[in-house]
This record gives structure tokens, C-alpha cells and sequence, in this order.
């Protein structure tokens, strides 16, 4: 009846917002360093059974198809996409980005995985201890955390694609290695949890961190003086809006639809 219309398509006008928020977020994004766009995945839910297929007729012959009536869709999740975004010079001296897999590891609140978390973004600043921090508005400190000495010039601070952080101190003449950006890794890193900053925490469903060495079996190299921009495609997304605004109008006419046929039937007493 009309009734399963009306649920079905309120259905799909409740997932097609939710879709509709997750394309908003990805857009709003695009500029964001190391950002992992997300997707949004649809299942259908349960089905009315009126026929099962393979019963036999008067004629002792088998039905070849059922008769199922549908009762919507959900969003079952969203799914991290952990495409590499494109690299952007930028000549900033404590710069950073990994050429391939792995996340960087830095110290958070102790509120989320006992204080540690996990970033894409390179983007490093000293705090006034001189300690490398991601600069964004919190400034976690890099873990394992490597200090600038006093007096050095940014300018001189190299970072090799092994992860060596090496400096020229005042009054020397070749560079001393000062610390080491180590990566971490994990099994299924769609199961990271976001939670803002440009910072992710392991789930169950992320499995355990491995830890490694940049250019190691499993994990990337880095690239100094480079950062990794948002992997999100404008026009992309664009299409993917487009495409949630007609579903959601073809939903909202499946109402309409089904509320004029209930009215057809409401009014069948008077004739």
C-alpha cells in the first residue's frame, strides 16, 4: 500500500540528508591539510515477503520469481577515503609530508587513546620550548618529541626522507642530527576515528598501531619543505550534490505520490 511508499521514501529523505552533510563537510575541507574525504555507503532494509520464489502452482509448475516489496535504505556507514592528496611546495623549513602510507604520531588529550593520536597533515611549528608541534589550533606535540636547540635558524633545519632531523647549531659548520619522525601504521586505517584537528584514534576496527621508519617495508618516505593537500575533488563533490539534491526531490515526489493516493482512497465512501 501507500503506507510502504511513504516509509520508504522517508527513508531516503532521512539518508540523503545525512549524505547531503558529509558532501557539505567535504567541500568545506578542500583546503584543509592532509584531509581524507569521506563517502557515504547506502543498504537497503528489510523486504515485505508477499510470494517465495520456487513454490508450485495449481499446475504443479515452480514459481520462477518471487514477489518482494522493499522498505527503504539507511546509510550503513561512511568510509574514510585515504587516496594521497597532491603534494604542494611550500619552502616553510618544518614542513612535512609522507609519500605513501603511515600517520605521524603526536600527543592529544588524555580524553581520547590515553593521550595519542594520529595525523596526516605535516605542517610543524616550534612551540616556546622549541618543540616540533602541529600547527593547528591545539599544537599537539610531535611523539617521539624532537626540540630545536636555541639560537638555530629554521632555515637550516633539514629533514631527510628517512625521517632524520638534523641542525645547524650557531658557530658549527656541518649539521648534527638532533631526532628521528618515526611513522606509525595500521591494518584497516578506514577504521580511524576522526576527531577533529586533523587528528585520528585508532578504533577495534582499525587493529593495532605498527610502528616504523619512514621508507621501511609498509610505510612511506617523507618529503621536506612539502605538504600533503586535502584529497577532496571540488568538482567531484559537486557532482555527488547534484546527484543527493534530485534523489532527495525524487523521494519527496514519492511522498507527494503516495499521499494522493491514500487521498483517492480516503475519499472512495463518498461515491
Amino acid at each position: 500500500m501507500a503506507i510502504t511508499a511513504l516509509h520508504s521514501a522517508a527513508s531516503g529523505l532521512s539518508s540523503l540528508s545525512t549524505s547531503l552533510d558529509v558532501v557539505a563537510n567535504n567541500l568545506a575541507n578542500v583546503n584543509t591539510t592532509g584531509f581524507k574525504r569521506s563517502r557515504v555507503n547506502f543498504e537497503d532494509l528489510m523486504y515485505q515477503i508477499k510470494q517465495q520464489p520456487g513454490v508450485e502452482n495449481s499446475n504443479g509448475d515452480s514459481r520462477p520469481a518471487g514477489l518482494y516489496v522493499g522498505m527503504g535504505t539507511r546509510v550503513s556507514n561512511t568510509q574514510l577515503d585515504f587516496t594521497q592528496g597532491e603534494p604542494v611546495p611550500t619552502d616553510q623549513p618544518l614542513d612535512v609530508l609522507i609519500s605513501g602510507s603511515g600517520f605521524f604520531r603526536v600527543q592529544i588529550a588524555q580524553d581520547f587513546n590515553s593521550g595519542v593520536g594520529f595525523t596526516r597533515a605535516g605542517n610543524f611549528a616550534i612551540n616556546a620550548d622549541g618543540e616540533l608541534v602541529l600547527g593547528t589550533a591545539d599544537g599537539p606535540r610531535l611523539d617521539p618529541p624532537i626540540s630545536i636547540p636555541a639560537g638555530v635558524d629554521l632555515n637550516s633545519v633539514s629533514i631527510s626522507s628517512t625521517g632524520e632531523v638534523a641542525v645547524i647549531e650557531p658557530g658549527e659548520d656541518s649539521a648534527q642530527v638532533i631526532g628521528n619522525i618515526e611513522l606509525v601504521n595500521f591494518v584497516n586505517p578506514i577504521g580511524l576515528q576522526p576527531i577533529g584537528g586533523n587528528i585520528y584514534v585508532p578504533t577495534p576496527a582499525s587493529g593495532p598501531e605498527t610502528q616504523g621508519t619512514p621508507g621501511d617495508t609498509g610505510f612511506g618516505t617523507l618529503m621536506h619543505r612539502y605538504l600533503e593537500s586535502s584529497n577532496v575533488e571540488p568538482v567531484t563533490e559537486l557532482v555527488d550534490l547534484i546527484k543527493t539534491q534530485r534523489a532527495f526531490e525524487l523521494n519527496s515526489q514519492t511522498i507527494q505520490a503516495a499521499d494522493e493516493t491514500l487521498q483517492v482512497v480516503s475519499n472512495l465512501r463518498r461515491f
